[in-house]
């Protein structure tokens, strides 16, 4: 060893990091430099031996060969110095949030070896002090930050539950009201928010992470199930539909050169009818036989328009016939003389006839006006038998008959009670005889109707 060298001790902790070593001792120069008050709990021997005081022993802590006793109790004391500003340090450390409990107890640990090692002088009880201040504090810190942990780790929970709860959602809605393609892109959303979960939230513990993952891959494969489902079948009836409509759209263009314009039309309905029945095919396929359908259907339509406009451009000589006809037909009402109105009706009636057919588009009106002057003479033809109908001629006599008879016995009421001075039964009888009269009046003007 070199003679103006230290007795070697072990270096002690930087105050920038506990686990740096202290650079090389300086030279005696250097020393002189600074002076630190932690050299009072410390002395030089005659021998240059440096002892510190320690609860008012002495312990010794090295020697300092070629400097002086002041220059090598400083230099024990800035060590200590140095080691006592590491533990401040680290103090201060323990209570910013930033800083985790676990770099705290590995800080602490290294600065507990540095003291174990170190061989220094000053205020040694102090710097077990703070030592034991931070080991208190990192238990209050470990506490909350596990109190954090379990907080954050509910959070997450709740938050990853909320994810799989979403897409049980999507799984259960019934496949006919299932938006399939938002569906799905949702239920992808829901994976990336999953991971993104992982990787970013609270991690969860492994149970809680288990029974959610299997919850939300069980979703996920119900969902894919259905959809592979869904598809399928429709698959399966769009193949049906296109097999449906191909037919019908054979049987619709065999019919479009049919001249057999009411039964041909009504088919078409029928077709029309079964189209709509037979579902969907792929939107291709659709569109192209839906092309084809229509085509044939205009095509007759077409045909049967132009054949109707010809033929009412025929028949418009028929409608001014009818025209004439309806004047002398509605010149009998109202009727006056039933037989001469039934003469002239029935000659109207044959004559309309034999004038055929009208526009399709006058065949309403001009039926209306003819069917209300046939209405009129056959509801007079009515009215003039009820009038003669002996049977109920019959019915009205005898019901005026009988009411003449109630009324001269209710007179004969009257009259007696009357004579006996009765005035209450005299009254109630004439009451019961006005009711009467009014009955019979009516009745015979019935019979009147009869000729009776």
């Amino acid at each position: 060893m070199s003679e103006d060298q230290p007795t070697p001790r072990p270096p002690v902790p930087s105050p920038a990091s506990l686990a740096k070593r202290v650079p090389p001792r300086p030279t005696a120069p250097a020393v002189r430099e600074s002076h630190s008050e932690s050299a009072r709990f410390g002395r030089v021997d005659d021998d240059g031996r440096v002892f510190v005081q320690v609860g008012g022993v002495e312990q010794e802590v090295g020697s300092y060969p070629g400097a002086s006793h002041e220059e090598a109790l400083q230099y024990f004391a800035r060590k200590y110095d140095e080691l006592h500003a590491s533990a401040e340090l680290l103090e201060a450390r323990l209570g910013n949030p930033e800083v985790s409990a676990k770099e705290v107890s590995d800080g602490l640990r290294t600065l507990k070896e540095h003291i174990a090692e170190a061989h220094v002088v000053g205020d040694l009880p102090a710097l077990h002090a703070i030592v034991e201040r931070v080991e208190a504090g990192l238990g209050e810190k470990r506490a909350a930050e596990a109190e954090h942990r379990q907080a954050a780790r509910l959070t997450a929970t709740t938050e990853r539950e909320a994810i799989v709860v979403q897409a049980e959602e999507i799984a259960a809605q019934p496949a006919e009201r299932t938006q399939w393609k938002q569906s799905g892109e949702r239920m992808r959303a829901l994976l990336d928010e999953w991971k993104q979960h992982q990787r970013s939230a609270a991690k969860l513990d492994k149970a809680t992470e288990t029974e959610l993952w299997h919850r939300f891959s069980k979703a996920r494969n119900t969902f894919d199930k259905g959809r592979r489902a869904w598809f399928a079948e429709l698959e399966t009836t769009r193949a049906d539909a296109k097999r449906t409509k191909q037919r019908l759209v054979t049987e619709a263009e065999s019919l479009a050169s049919s001249t057999d314009w009411g039964p041909t039309a009504r088919a078409y309905k029928q077709l029309m009818d079964q189209w709509r029945a037979a579902g969907r095919a792929s939107r291709s396929d659709d569109d192209a036989l839906w092309e084809r359908f229509r085509a044939a259907q205009d095509a007759f339509f077409t045909a049967k328009d132009s054949a109707a406009a010809a033929e009412d451009e025929a028949f418009r000589g028929n409608l001014a016939v009818k025209e004439e006809l309806l004047v002398e037909a509605e010149a009998l009402l109202p009727v006056r003389d039933l037989e001469a109105a039934k003469t002239s009706l029935r000659s109207i009636q044959d004559r309309w006839d034999a004038a055929g057919k009208v526009p399709r588009a006058d065949i309403d009106r001009v039926e209306k006006r003819i069917r209300r002057v046939e209405s009129a003479v056959r509801e007079a033809e009515d009215a003039k038998w009820q009038r003669t109908n002996p049977e109920v001629a019959a019915r009205a006599r005898s019901m005026v008959d009988q009411l003449e008879a109630s009324v001269s016995a209710i007179e004969a009421e009257v009259a007696a009670a009357e004579a006996a001075g009765n005035e209450t039964k005299a009254e109630a009888a004439r009451e019961r005889l006005s009711a009467q009269q009014d009955w019979l009046a009516q009745a015979r003007a019935g019979l009147d109707e009869f000729g009776g």
